[in-house]
């Protein structure tokens, strides 16, 4: 099992498992976790990092002004339903940018189930 450090802006350490990328410990620890339930079959179509497009880009004056996305840490299958999961510090789910994107994703995404770790 290969692994490699680094910390981020955040200083979350990034953690790389067997050529998966996290982007903290705590990320890294339920990702293995994830992956160990879908090797029991318990999930399936394990996906890490996807992403949402919140809303689309645009132009205005001229200017194309960004697409708004938010990336999940872990989409997969289970009992069924879909179940799109992100891992955070208590600090980080705190912050503004998180809690709008957590917002429009709910709104935009109805038919996915949303779980959070903090």
């Amino acid at each position: 099992m290969k692994r490699s450090f680094r910390t981020n802006k955040y200083n979350a350490v990034k953690v790389v498992i067997d050529g998966t990328k996290y982007d903290s410990r705590k990320e890294a620890r339920r990702g293995e976790e994830l992956k160990m339930l879908e090797k029991a079959g318990c999930i399936s179509s394990l996906r890490f990092q996807v992403r949402f497009v919140l809303q689309e880009s645009f132009k205005r004056d001229g200017k194309t002004i960004r697409a708004i996305e938010y990336v999940a840490d872990a989409v997969y299958i289970e009992d069924g339903k879909t179940i799109v999961e992100d891992t955070k510090s208590p600090a980080t789910a705190a912050k503004d940018s998180y809690r709008i994107k957590k917002k429009l994703f709910l709104y935009k995404y109805p038919e996915y189930t949303f779980r959070e770790n903090i």
